[in-house]
């Protein structure tokens, strides 16, 4: 283990640690615990959002994607630039507007039932179980990531490795709330920022700059240049439906429920676009460098395509600046997770204890729970995640496609159409939420070899549930008019 990188990932560790201590002394009750008080500006907002989104994947998954298939698997960072733009463009400032008014929701559940007025809490209930079941996944894939890492780089065993990342995330979320993980995050994506694009220009400038680079990728499979070569029309409609995920990730929409005025949307889309496509630009370059790389300057094409970034800080850069990029790999890692825990214990605290059990907490109680709530679930997480094979890489895609379909075609149609129903609302998260969890699996089970069951589930799952959005609200009877007039005020509102 070298010291010098192990003495940069220590400092790293420590500066998170502090973080969340000084955020803890400004967590007072459980709006500052869960949105931090809407007081979040857009620079903070927007690359926390873009931090907690990407996870490992932007520097693990993304360029190994890359660097295994070549240009073939651009479509997806084509379509993640879309649907976030879409996003920022159409959701985010609508939603920050409609939250606030719903009675100041500070949950995702939490504006579906006062959305609809919804008394029987049949809504908060759905939306927040599937939350919890996503999340269960989604964050337990991402501490086998960490775990990885640290076991690839430092030469810890598995389940050492685990618990230390695992402790270091659970700390800062448990003492701060969303203010310890926005900060984090804002600092994490800066970092990955840096990294993803120091280490594709290092590397170029070592081939002799991008025509040479470019030339010997050609040489060695002139397809890798070709974005159209070995992918099929429904490869690529399933790349770019990764952007159809945007509108339902918890995680990322409570970025837009924080900020602390709809005027700091258009500062906060700009940010996080540029910071977005830079990035992704910047992950795809690693992994076609990498193609030219380790064929011809060492000889030693890698076994394991996602390890392509971490190879690279070790060949190209001394033990200090290796740390340091090793721990922008941490950082993606954790800014989702943390996020994940938040999200997941903001479900159990608002939805499940608050409005079901004691309506009449104390906002000290309420935090308390909250933090609870972050120990009991990162603990499931951990003993899913504690064997390295419990857990299938494909499933932060599966999570992705969960919440994108059972929630994004909810949340669009209820910001822009004020027709729309409770039980509307109920039957898009069912739908959509359930068609992912079969369709993932339709072929498996009956063995259906035809290309159309290879095609990404969020797809069918978001098709079929603005579908049943619609159908159900359509045959419901038209919502009160307090909705309706709570609908025509977000047009005027300033907030």
């Amino acid at each position: 283990m070298n010291e010098a990188t192990l003495t940069t990932f220590i400092v790293y560790l420590v500066g998170l640690l502090v973080l969340g201590i000084i955020a803890y002394r400004m967590t007072s009750n459980l709006s500052d615990y869960v949105l931090g008080g809407r007081r979040l500006g857009g620079g903070v907002a927007a690359l926390s959002a873009g931090a907690s989104d990407l996870s490992g994947w932007l520097l693990l998954g993304l360029p190994g994607a890359l660097y295994a298939g070549g240009m073939g698997e651009m479509w997806i960072g084509v379509g993640l630039a879309i649907g976030a733009y879409i996003n920022w463009q159409f959701i985010a400032k609508r939603l920050r507007q409609y939250t606030e008014i719903a009675k100041d929701s500070i949950t995702l559940p939490d504006y579906f039932e006062n959305r609809f007025h919804d008394d029987t809490k049949i809504l908060r209930a759905i939306s927040a179980v599937f939350i919890l079941l996503f999340y269960a996944f989604y964050t337990s894939s991402g501490l086998v990531g960490g775990a990885i890492l640290f076991e690839a780089s430092f030469g810890l065993e598995y389940t050492t490795a685990l618990w230390i990342g695992a402790i270091v995330i659970i700390s800062y979320t448990f003492l701060g709330g969303f203010l310890a993980v926005s900060w984090t995050d804002f600092f994490q994506g800066t970092l990955m920022f840096l990294a993803i694009i120091i280490v594709p220009i290092v590397a170029i400038q070592e081939m002799g700059g991008w025509n040479e680079t470019a030339q010997l990728i050609g040489e060695i499979d002139p397809t890798h240049l070709d974005a159209f070569s070995g992918i099929t029309f429904i490869g690529i409609i399933s790349l770019l439906a990764w952007g159809l995920g945007y509108f339902g990730q918890p995680h990322i929409i409570n970025r837009f429920m924080s900020v602390k005025s709809s005027r700091e949307i258009p500062k906060a889309r700009l940010i996080g676009m540029v910071w977005l496509v830079i990035c992704l630009m910047g992950a795809m370059f690693v992994g076609l460098v990498g193609i030219a790389y380790f064929e011809n300057f060492t000889n030693a094409p890698l076994d394991d395509s996602e390890q392509v970034f971490i190879m690279f800080t070790q060949v190209l850069f001394n033990p200090w600046v290796s740390g340091f990029l090793l721990a922008a790999i941490l950082s993606a890692i954790m800014s989702t997770i943390d996020s994940q825990l938040l999200v997941s214990s903001s479900a159990l605290t608002e939805d499940f204890y608050k409005a079901m059990f004691r309506k009449q907490a104390t906002q000290t109680e309420l935090v308390w729970v909250g933090r609870i709530g972050v120990l009991v679930i990162a603990f499931i997480a951990i003993a899913l995640a504690y064997n390295p094979e419990s857990t299938v890489l494909e499933l932060v895609a599966y999570a992705w496609a969960g919440f994108g379909a059972a929630f994004g075609p909810v949340i669009i149609v209820s910001l822009f159409w004020r027709r729309m129903t409770r039980n509307g609302a109920i039957a898009g998260i069912i739908t959509g939420g359930v068609t992912v969890m079969v369709w993932a699996n339709l072929g498996t089970w009956f063995g259906l070899e035809a290309e159309i069951w290879t095609l990404y589930e969020i797809v069918p799952g978001f098709i079929l549930g603005l579908a049943a959005i619609f159908i159900f609200s359509l045959i419901d009877k038209e919502p009160s008019r307090e909705v309706m007039e709570e609908f025509d005020s977000v047009k005027h509102s300033d907030i």
